[in-house]
């Protein structure tokens, strides 16, 4: 076996001379773009320890009932360290999608280094030094950009290290790339003019609001139908924006709190119990008093009726504090389905917490037993929504991309898998006839994390059509005689019940379903609409593409569809009779 040195991330800050034989902990390290770098070395790539789909499942339910302990244990530490005396569910709601995503994200590193130590001869690693306090997120939303970077991956492999036994040569930090690459947001006039109007309407609904009133937002609900809802509540419509962040710097003092002492001080417990003091948000440690106090002195209602969001729950920890506030006194939380997958995959962290936290659940029309929270009300995006489509028009072809590296876990491609989801897209387009492939329009997903689809499309096919993910949805749609839809999320949710020509294609071993759900996706692929490898759903694209409609508007097609809608995408005759 030769004898390698490992390399953990992307940053070449960290990488050896091209003659030291290389191992790549995995495709994350080896940028499309970059390829004349990491191609001309001696170099190999980790076994995923996720490639193996039911160990993936199985890390899932060991990582969800450790994330309840450990949950249990935070909250009591925060109350002790802010002097208060708040609920698990107080602490859930703000802390809980972070502590998620974090515990998850961590396993996958910690095992991966497990893996590798345990199945190769390693020569050693070069980690960059940095303070603790570096790379420590001030909130949720700073959190997420971070952990799409390689310095903050790059950073919690060097400090898994410390428990491995492998040599470990420091690199000076000075020069390399600390944070993710920052890019000024360029607004068009129209999305300046846009943001202006919203900030201005949620000033007014400061304005006109009382303390007693019904608090919506990020509904997801169309806007007019929005609007209407509150009105028909008894109250004057209101608009409400996300209210700015205060930012506070990480204090290495206030993170010196133990936990309980670990049976087991080299287990994957005790090494998180150890790194939660070291990551965890300055939001909910060092900035929390601050933040609690602006929260208490929003213009949003004092004691609302209830509070409804379909979105502010993840990321907005503004929004997150003074709803915690408010549900420990006894205010309903009302969350409704923002998204695709719910429901139908295997596993979803984002379902299970959503569900954890709410007072009532909205679904888009699944229900499940023994689960009284969920009341199925219908598709929110698509209530007061008409399905426009051009018979003569393109044939649609929308991709998604991941981040590189694991993050919240769900029945999707992880990490380097995205490279054979990718390799399925491109097999799709072959299978096509090649009078078809003109008529191929690829919807680039809006964030590229790094993957260079574009550059990829092009060295595959020379002349694709490519849109780059920027152009709104509606009206791409509005140009296709046929949507096809590559993964399992909201976007088919959307065409299929507006009732737009609908082809899906995915790799099952890559998007689990639950058992509920594989008969309805049986009757789709029955009916020439759902199919399971991009071969088949090539065939289907040339057998109708004549004459679309005839097959999109037969009865058996039909019948299915509906079906199907009626239990993942509804769309009710009076849609705010139903959340009234």
């Amino acid at each position: 076996m030769v004898s390698r040195l490992l390399v953990t991330t992307a940053l070449e800050e960290t990488w050896p001379s091209d003659d030291v034989p290389v191992l790549f902990l995995g495709e994350w390290c080896r940028l499309y773009d970059r390829k004349s770098e990491w191609e001309k070395r001696d170099a190999v790539v980790a076994r995923y320890h996720w490639d193996d789909r039911e160990k993936l499942y199985q890390d899932y339910l060991y990582l969800e009932a450790l994330y309840e302990e450990l949950l249990v244990d935070l909250a009591t530490q925060l109350n002790a360290l802010h002097s208060v005396n708040h609920s698990v569910r107080y602490w859930r709601i703000i802390v809980g999608p972070w502590l998620g995503y974090f515990v998850q994200m961590l396993f996958d590193r910690w095992a991966m280094l497990q893996q590798v130590v345990r199945d190769n001869d390693i020569s050693g690693v070069r980690v960059l030094q940095r303070s603790d306090e570096c790379l420590v997120p001030n909130d949720m939303a700073d959190f997420i950009s971070l952990f799409l970077g390689d310095a903050w991956n790059e950073t919690i492999y060097g400090q898994l290290l410390a428990y491995m036994e492998i040599p470990v040569e420091k690199v000076d930090a000075r020069g390399a790339a600390l944070l993710p690459a920052s890019k000024a947001l360029k607004l068009s006039f129209s999305s300046k003019a846009k943001r202006a109007l919203a900030q201005g309407a949620s000033h007014i609904s400061g304005a006109l609001c009382r303390d007693d009133e019904y608090f919506f937002i990020s509904s997801y609900l169309p806007i007019k139908q929005d609007l209407l809802l509150q009105f028909k509540l008894g109250q004057v419509p209101k608009l409400w924006c996300p209210v700015a962040m205060p930012i506070t710097p990480a204090n290495h003092a206030m993170r010196q709190w133990q936990w309980s002492e670990p049976e087991n001080a080299d287990d994957f417990p005790a090494i998180a119990r150890a790194m939660i003091p070291r990551h965890i948000p300055a939001a909910y440690l060092e900035g929390y008093r601050e933040l609690l106090a602006v929260s208490k002195n929003l213009s949003w209602p004092k004691r609302p009726k209830a509070i409804f969001t379909c979105n502010t729950f993840l990321s907005d920890d503004m929004f997150k504090t003074w709803a915690a506030e408010k549900v420990e006194g006894g205010v309903p939380l009302v969350i409704g389905q923002h998204g695709g997958g719910y429901g139908m995959v295997l596993w979803i962290f984002a379902e299970d917490h959503q569900i954890a936290i709410s007072d009532r659940f909205l679904t888009w029309g699944w229900s499940q037993q023994g689960q009284k929270k969920i009341t199925p009300v219908g598709n929110l995006k698509g209530f007061g929504k008409r399905g426009v489509w051009n018979k003569n028009g393109v044939a649609l072809l929308v991709e998604v991309a991941m981040p590189r590296t694991s993050y919240w876990m769900h029945s999707v491609p992880v990490a380097g898998q995205w490279l054979d989801y990718f390799e399925e897209q491109a097999r799709f387009v072959q299978a096509l006839p090649e009078k078809l492939r003109d008529n191929v329009l690829v919807r680039l997903y809006s964030s590229d994390y790094g993957w260079k689809q574009r550059q990829r499309w092009q060295e595959h096919f020379l002349e694709i059509r490519l849109d780059e993910g920027v152009q709104p949805m509606e009206s791409l749609v509005k140009k296709s005689r046929l949507y096809i839809s590559t993964y399992n999320a909201t976007t088919y949710l959307e065409s299929m019940s507006l009732n737009i020509p609908t082809i899906m294609f995915w790799n099952p071993k890559h998007w689990e379903l639950r058992d509920s759900a594989i008969p309805y996706f049986e009757k789709l692929k029955a009916v020439g609409i759902f199919h399971d490898t991009p071969e088949s759903a090539a065939r289907q694209m040339a057998t109708v593409w004549d004459d679309v409609s005839c097959w999109w508007e037969s009865a058996a097609v039909q019948s299915v569809r509906s079906e199907f809608c009626e239990r993942y995408a509804h769309i009710p005759e009076k849609p705010l009779v139903v959340l009234e």
